[in-house]
This record gives C-alpha cells, sequence and structure tokens, in this order.
C-alpha cells in the first residue's frame, strides 16, 4: 500500500514538471508574439504616419493618371428599328517630334524602320500623297520640330488605324516613334440624308467629360440620354508591367426608336425634291403626320445647294415662321362658323375680285377674268376666295376684333405643341392694341397674312380637323430603350379635347372635300382650287395655299410660297400631310398645281404600299391555269411534290420507268413514262436541267447547257444510238 502511494506522488510530480514546460514555452512563444505585434505596430505606424509622403511618391511610381473610358453613344432607330444614326470612332494621327525618347536615327537612317519605308506604306494605304509627297511631309515636321504634326490631314477608322500602328517606325512605342492619336466621334447615317435635320448632328470632339454632345435635331433634344456617362480607367505597374484596370466602367447611352417610317420618308423626300428640280424652287418642305397618334412618320426640308441640287440644311418645317396664306382661310372660317357669323349657304359678294378696304387694295387669284361675284360662304373656300373670306370675318369682328383672335386661340392656332426638335418656331397672331395692329389686320389676317405660322403648327391644325376635332400633340420619339428594351415609352399627348363643335367640324370637313373634288356642273367649270390633288386612287381632303414673302415690307418683289395641307383618305383618315415650296422661278405659282400634285403623290404610294389583300376573297382570273406548270423528270420526286401539293396524278398506265412527261388536264395531271433503251440516246424534252443532265450523262454523254428554265431541244436527236464522250448541247428556256 506504501508503495503505491509513493508510485502516485513521483507520477504527480513528473505531470507538473511537464506542465511547468509547457506553460514555460507557451510564455516564451506569447512574449516572442507579442514584441512581433509591436514592431507590427510600430512598421504601421511609421509607413502610415511618419513616412506616409516617401510611400505614396512610390505608389505613384507605380500608377499612371487615370484615364477616361468613353461611353458609346446611343442609336437612333426609325419606327420599324432600323438604324437612323449610331456612332464610330475615328481617329487624327501626329507625331511629336519633341518626344523623349524620338529615334531620330531610326527614323533618317534606319534599314527597316526609316523615313523612306514608312512614307511608302503610308502613300499605299492612305494614297493622298506619293511615297516622295510623304516623305517630304514627314521631314518637314521634323524639321520644324512639331509637337503636334499632322501624319494625314484626314481621320481613319479604328482598324485602319491598327493597321497603320504596325508600319515602319510607327511599331515603335510612343516615346520613341512620337505616334499618338486623338479619338472623335463621327455619327454615321445608314440612311443619308433622309430626315438628317430632324436626326440632328454631334459635335465630334469627345469633351473633357468623355462624351459627345448633340448639336441639334433628337441629338439634342435628347442628349443627356444619348451621351451616356465615362468610365475610369488606371494604369498600374503590377508583376513589372503595367497593366490596364477598368476601375468604373462606362455607361452607355441609351437607344431612341423614332416615329420616322424610313419607307414614307424615302417617297415623301422623292415626291418633293423632284418638284422642286422641275419648277426651280429655292426650298422645299413636306410633313407626314398620323392622324391618332400624331406621329410624324417623315420630314423632309430640301433647299438649293447648287444648280438642281438639294439638300437638308434648315429644318423649315419646325423653325420657319411664315405667313401661310389661304391654308388660314379655314380657321376663320371655323371661328366665324362657330361664332354663328355665318352659315355655309350664306351668300358673298366677291365682285370682279377687286376690293379696296382702308385705302388697301384686296384681290383674289381670279380678278384678271372678272372675279366669281355672288358665291357662298363655303364656295369662298372652295375657289380660295381672298375677298369672300375677309367679307365674312369683318361682318362678324370689324367692331370687335378681339372677339375673333380670341376664336383663333380657342382652336389652337396659337396652342404651345412642345415640339421636341430644339429651335422650334412659335405661332404669332397679332392682338388688338399691340404695336403693329392696324385697321387692315383683321382683315388681311383672315386669308393669313399678318400672321406667321410654323408649317408644323398648320399641319397639327389640319390634323386635329381630320382627328374628329381632337388635336393633338405632333411626336419624334416613341420610345426610350436600353440593351434593346423599351425602358420608357411615350403616349400620344392630347393638346385639345375638341377645338370645335362637331357641327362645325362636319361643316369644314365637306368644305376640305369639295376644295379637292369639287366638278362645278356648270359650263364655266369653277372647281375647287386643289383639285390637282385629286386622286383616282385615294380620296383626298385639303386647302390650297399661296402667299407673297414680305421682304422689307414689300410683298411684290420677293416671290411666294405656296402650299397644300390635308388628310387621306377622307372616309377614315390615316395620314396629314404638308408640302410647303418657297419661291418656284418655273409656272405661276400655285398650291394645287405645285404642292397639292405632289401630296397626291405621296398619297397614292402610300396607300400602294400599305394595301393588302386577301388572296382567298380575290375572284379567279378566266386565264387561270387549274395546275402549276410541271416539268418532265424523275417519277418519284415528281410523285412526291404532287402528293405534297395534293395534286390528283392521272397515270395512263401502271409506271415502272425512272422519268415520266407530264401533262394538265382540268381532271389533273396525267404521267406517261419516258421509255430508257440502252445505248439510244433519250428523249429530255421538256425536263429540268438537273434530270436532263442525269439522264445524259448516265448513258454515257456529256452536256453541255445554254438558257435556263425546261429543255426545249437537244441537238443530239433521241433514240439515236449512243457514242459513249458525245457532247450533247441542251437549249432551256422558261
Amino acid at each position: 500500500m506504501a508503495s503505491k502511494e509513493k508510485s502516485s506522488k513521483g507520477t504527480t510530480r513528473i505531470y507538473s514538471e511537464k506542465d511547468r514546460g509547457i506553460f514555460s514555452r507557451y510564455f516564451v512563444i506569447t512574449i516572442l508574439l507579442g514584441l512581433l505585434a509591436i514592431a507590427i505596430l510600430g512598421s504601421a505606424f511609421k509607413i502610415g504616419i511618419k513616412e506616409k509622403k516617401e510611400w505614396l511618391k512610390v505608389s505613384d511610381g507605380l500608377k499612371r493618371p487615370d484615364l477616361l473610358v468613353n461611353p458609346t453613344r446611343g442609336n437612333i432607330y426609325s419606327d420599324d428599328d432600323r438604324i437612323m444614326a449610331t456612332s464610330a470612332p475615328k481617329y487624327y494621327m501626329y507625331i511629336d517630334f519633341k518626344a523623349e525618347g524620338f529615334a531620330l536615327d531610326s527614323f533618317q537612317n534606319g534599314k527597316y524602320n526609316s523615313v523612306d519605308s514608312l512614307a511608302w506604306y503610308l502613300s499605299k494605304k492612305l494614297k493622298n500623297r506619293t511615297q516622295a509627297g510623304y516623305k517630304a511631309h514627314l521631314l518637314k515636321g521634323l524639321k520644324a520640330k512639331k509637337r503636334q504634326y499632322p501624319v494625314y490631314e484626314g481621320r481613319v477608322s479604328y482598324a485602319d488605324l491598327k493597321e497603320i500602328r504596325t508600319f515602319p517606325f510607327l511599331r515603335f512605342h510612343r516615346n520613341r516613334s512620337g505616334f499618338y492619336t486623338k479619338e472623335m466621334m463621327q455619327r454615321q447615317k445608314p440612311f443619308g440624308m433622309l430626315a438628317s435635320r430632324t436626326i440632328g448632328d454631334i459635335y465630334n470632339e469627345i469633351d473633357s467629360g468623355g462624351a459627345t454632345r448633340g448639336k441639334n435635331g433628337l441629338e439634342l433634344q435628347y442628349d443627356s440620354l444619348l451621351r451616356g456617362m465615362p468610365g475610369l480607367n488606371s494604369v498600374q505597374r503590377v508583376g513589372g508591367r503595367w497593366t490596364n484596370i477598368v476601375e468604373i466602367e462606362p455607361t452607355n447611352g441609351l437607344d431612341i426608336r423614332s416615329t420616322i417610317d424610313i419607307n414614307i420618308q424615302d417617297l415623301v423626300e422623292k415626291a418633293l425634291t423632284d418638284k422642286l428640280k422641275e419648277i426651280d424652287a429655292d426650298a422645299g418642305t413636306a410633313v407626314v403626320m398620323e392622324v391618332k397618334t400624331g406621329e410624324i412618320k417623315a420630314i423632309t426640308n430640301m433647299e438649293r445647294v447648287g444648280s438642281g441640287r438639294y439638300a437638308e440644311t434648315i429644318n423649315h418645317a419646325i423653325a420657319d415662321e411664315i405667313e401661310p396664306g389661304s391654308t388660314f382661310k379655314v380657321a376663320a372660317m371655323m371661328v366665324a362658323i362657330e361664332d354663328g357669323v355665318v352659315e355655309p349657304a350664306t351668300p358673298v359678294d366677291v365682285g370682279n375680285g377687286i376690293y379696296m378696304y382702308a385705302n388697301r387694295r384686296m384681290t383674289d387669284h381670279n380678278s384678271h377674268h372678272g372675279g366669281y361675284g355672288m358665291i357662298s360662304a363655303e364656295k369662298s373656300i372652295w375657289y380660295s376666295s381672298n375677298i369672300g373670306v375677309a367679307k365674312i370675318i369683318l361682318k362678324g369682328y370689324e367692331r370687335d376684333p378681339k372677339k375673333f383672335v380670341e376664336g383663333l386661340h380657342r382652336i389652337g392656332m396659337d396652342a404651345d405643341l412642345h415640339i421636341e426638335i430644339p429651335g422650334a418656331g412659335k405661332p404669332k397672331l397679332r392682338r388688338p392694341g399691340d404695336r403693329y395692329w392696324s385697321k387692315t389686320s383683321l382683315p388681311w389676317m383672315s386669308f393669313g397674312y399678318e400672321v406667321q405660322i410654323p408649317p408644323i403648327q398648320m399641319l397639327t391644325f389640319f390634323n386635329a380637323i381630320a382627328n374628329d376635332g381632337k388635336m393633338v400633340r405632333p411626336m419624334f420619339v416613341k420610345d426610350i430603350m436600353k440593351n434593346e428594351k423599351v425602358v420608357k415609352h411615350f403616349e400620344p399627348e392630347v393638346v385639345i379635347p375638341g377645338i370645335c363643335s362637331e357641327r362645325t367640324l362636319k361643316i369644314i370637313q365637306q368644305m376640305l372635300y369639295n376644295v379637292v373634288n369639287y366638278k362645278d356642273p356648270t359650263p364655266v367649270h369653277r372647281d375647287g382650287t386643289g383639285k390637282p390633288a385629286c386622286s383616282d386612287v385615294i380620296t383626298i381632303a385639303g386647302k390650297t395655299g399661296t402667299a407673297q414673302i414680305a421682304h422689307g415690307g414689300v410683298y411684290r418683289t420677293s416671290g411666294h410660297n405656296v402650299s397644300f395641307c390635308g388628310y387621306f383618305p377622307y372616309e377614315d383618315p390615316l395620314y396629314t400631310c404638308i408640302v410647303v415650296i418657297s419661291r418656284p422661278r418655273v409656272g405661276l405659282p400655285s398650291g394645287g398645281l405645285m404642292c397639292g400634285v405632289v401630296v397626291k403623290e405621296i398619297a397614292e404610294k402610300i396607300y400602294a404600299n400599305c394595301t393588302v389583300f386577301d388572296m382567298k376573297k380575290v375572284p379567279d382570273d378566266s386565264l387561270k391555269a387549274p395546275y402549276p406548270d410541271i416539268k418532265n423528270g424523275d417519277y418519284v420526286a415528281l410523285k412526291n411534290v404532287m402528293e405534297d401539293l395534293k395534286i390528283k396524278a392521272e397515270e395512263t398506265a401502271k409506271v415502272n420507268a425512272k422519268y415520266v412527261v407530264a401533262n394538265g388536264n382540268d381532271k389533273g395531271i396525267a404521267l406517261k413514262e419516258i421509255p430508257l433503251i440502252e445505248n439510244l440516246v433519250p428523249n429530255v424534252a421538256g425536263m429540268g436541267a438537273k434530270d436532263a443532265v442525269f439522264a445524259l450523262e448516265n448513258c454515257g454523254l456529256r452536256v453541255t447547257l445554254s438558257g435556263k428554265g425546261h429543255v426545249v431541244s437537244q441537238s443530239v436527236k433521241n433514240g439515236s444510238r449512243v457514242v459513249p464522250g458525245q457532247t450533247v448541247i441542251l437549249t432551256l428556256k422558261e
């Protein structure tokens, strides 16, 4: 028992000694870790506080200044998603002849990287100078020690730039070659000048913020959405090499889907340009608007830029504030009918076409033919009588002209349309008490003088007439998109729910119909002034306009603006169209003959493009064949096709041959086998090229084809003996 107690005490003593050894080692380790932590903290303090400036300098040496990453400007699309404007980078190329490491010896005397080699490559690629010309050009820059010497005066694409960077000497890095570039953003328009002024332009230079800026048109209006936001790119030294690190990704610009219909835009531009050339006019504008939505489907503004040449320069449809002339009579008549001043059948005496008021002479366009005499109020619109409309307005408003101006305001002639295109003109109506109001202002306003109305405003007014009185704002953009997904959709916006009463509207609509379609049954044949716009294809309603252009207060020497504004089809209006032509030189100025015919052409072509026939309802042609024309040929293939088309086969006998003759009749297609006799040339007449060649070559003959379609003759008569290798010429016709 004593020995066991002794043993137990010895064991306890051993464990105690081991514990002390372990604790001692832990203590030493703890002390060492503590000292290490103190050392680390001390070093951190020294580096982060005491030596901060020195280490920041070292860090700057391992990192180059941050660079902006340019965003991609958004695209502008047509209403069917065809690109109308997109961006492509272009580059100016320069050499810094004072670069720190410029390899002067290599440039002047190098075997493979000299100015001679570089000049040869540049002349071959750019083709604007000879090799000698490029050498002289580059040496001139070297001699002048230019820091920004242009290698090429034009701009090159990114693909061309990549190739040019491989040229002799330019393949060196920038410090040795001095070669560097300046990026520009070029806006490309795949459809050329179509709606170019409405789409707009951009400034090509990338601004200090790393983005492009819109200059005009939709490019300017939606610039903040299109331009995007630049990113940030740093160049850091990692593992002994400079590495690009994108710190902030660029945000590309949003896309815009416009309301422009490329097909309508194309035909509108051609119709207008052809007429401008024909009458040698200074300028012209044409706009097509969708009645229910207000979407602008086409807008073109052509101006003479040379003899017989026209191009878009100014957005006349939006910006011009012009005296509209007789198209304004519709607004005057609407106000008068709405106020109860006149009825369509009210007689108006316009006399011999000359009327003096306040010592000022007023004339109708037919005054040289003796005038219209006594006519109805509605005919003063049909015949576009200045005197007729002026007398109606004087009768109702001579004592209270302010009421007439208020009526024009009520029907939306000066409504704020909030046009999306920057630089839009504003309608201007004179009012009693204004500086330029005179006694003659009221009657002359009634037929479109002493007022300024942009064409887009007049179009919107006529569109309201077509739209059962509802005036909608002209729309140029329907969607904002990101990654092909719509993020904002624009709905039609109503400006005035009803410009007049339903009764007045019906009267005005009938007047506009008769301006174009009225045919005078009497021998005098006084048809409406818009008769040239009358179409046998689609019913058009509208109003002509002719106005002298004032210059320095004088009307007689500055030419005319002629116009036509109308809608179609009259029964269920889809589109409203205005055409304005300025200063025609060939022919007498006429809104009907010069602009009405353009609207007619536009309407007919739109109708032709939009018309879809249900072929099931189209009556059969008397010459219609009961079955399609079928070529002779391979029996199995022909049988399969006939089964797919559900064409009945009338086999004259059991067909065992490879080839058959097909003859159509009222009961179906009769098939008769073509016998193939060994060593005899087969009859391939009526076969397609494939079957005929196979049949003949299978007999050991060679084949030459002439024409296309089915075989009508073969040079070697069928039934003759085969001569292996002999050539057979087959003549084919459709």
